[in-house]
Parts: structure tokens; sequence; C-alpha cells
């Protein structure tokens, strides 16, 4: 048994959470969905704001998801009240950044721009040209934008330039040494 599944989510007295084939969370910054699979055998029981998570049997799938769900539920709780936010750091001479509308438009090196559009429920912001924050409620769609961001220009191990998440450690390389 998974030890995470076994600890208890609670409920905020904002939160509203309704299970039926879908477990729907609703919050003040927004509503979020998971879809239940009815053949994974876990049994949810919602009592007094806590939501507990119990495995009905030892299936190898059941093992597998029991704490994959109560994570999941926990951080679509905190989405819905608090939300979450990755930050990005533009590092190069001329690399930066701007929001155009619902967009991110990015100079980081390249003959031409980048642009990525902002999926629904994100928010985008650019501070000082070269800082990004990426906004929102779901956790997986937020770490999801960041990372596309980051991987439009990776930070390369020799002067250390592009885009890297804000306090990540880049080792640097010596590179070629003269005769």
């Amino acid at each position: 048994m998974s030890r995470i599944g076994r600890a208890p989510v609670k409920v905020p007295s904002k939160v509203t959470v309704s299970v039926d084939k879908d477990i729907i969370v609703k919050g003040p910054k927004g509503e979020l969905s998971m879809p239940l699979s009815n053949q994974v055998g876990i049994d949810i029981n919602t009592s007094d704001n806590i939501i507990q998570f119990t495995a009905l049997n030892n299936s190898p799938q059941a093992k597998k998801l029991h704490g994959t769900y109560r994570s999941s539920v926990a951080n679509m709780i905190k989405g819905v009240t608090e939300g979450f936010e990755r930050k990005l750091e533009l590092q190069g001479v001329g690399y930066r950044g701007q929001v155009q509308g619902k967009s991110l438009i990015l100079n980081v090196g390249y003959s031409h721009q980048i642009t990525i559009p902002a999926p629904e429920g994100i928010n985008l912001a650019v501070e000082a040209n070269t800082k990004v924050t990426v906004n929102g409620i779901d956790k997986q769609l937020v770490g999801q934008v960041a990372a596309n961001i980051r991987a439009t220009r990776p930070p390369e191990p020799y002067k250390g330039k592009g885009v890297r998440y804000e306090g990540e450690y880049v080792r640097k390389k010596a590179g070629k040494t003269g005769k």
C-alpha cells in the first residue's frame, strides 16, 4: 500500500469536491476535473472536509494509482485555492521576452522570434524583459508550459546562455585549451 495514498486530504471550507465518474474540484480560482477509471479498484470517501483514498485490492494497477490519485486531488485543491507558478530566466546578450495578447514572444538568439501561445487557463507575464512567469491552477499544465518555454533554448554548458528555471544551476564546462 502507498504511504502517500493512505494520508488523508483536507478540504478547505472554500472548496467543494464531488466524486462521480469524475472528481470535480471547485474553488475561488476556478474548477478542475479528473476522470476516474472504474477498473482501478480505488474507493474514495468524502466526509467532514476530509477525503480518504483506499485501495480495494492488491492488484498492480491499484497499487500504482493509489498514491497518484491522492496526490492529484491534493494538487487540484491547492490549485483552485492558491494556484501554481513557475518562473524562468532568460540569460544571454540580447535575449528578451514580451507578452503580446495571450502569447509570449521570445528573442533567444535565433534569426527569428519564437511565439508561444498560452493555453486556456495559463497566464504569462514578463518582468524586466528577462524574467518570465507562468501562472495557472493546473499544476501539470503550468509545468508543461514552462518546460516548453525552456525547450526553445535550453541553457548551454559553455557560457550558460539560454532559458532556465529560476534558481537552476548550470554546471559549466571548461572548453578547449590553447596549445
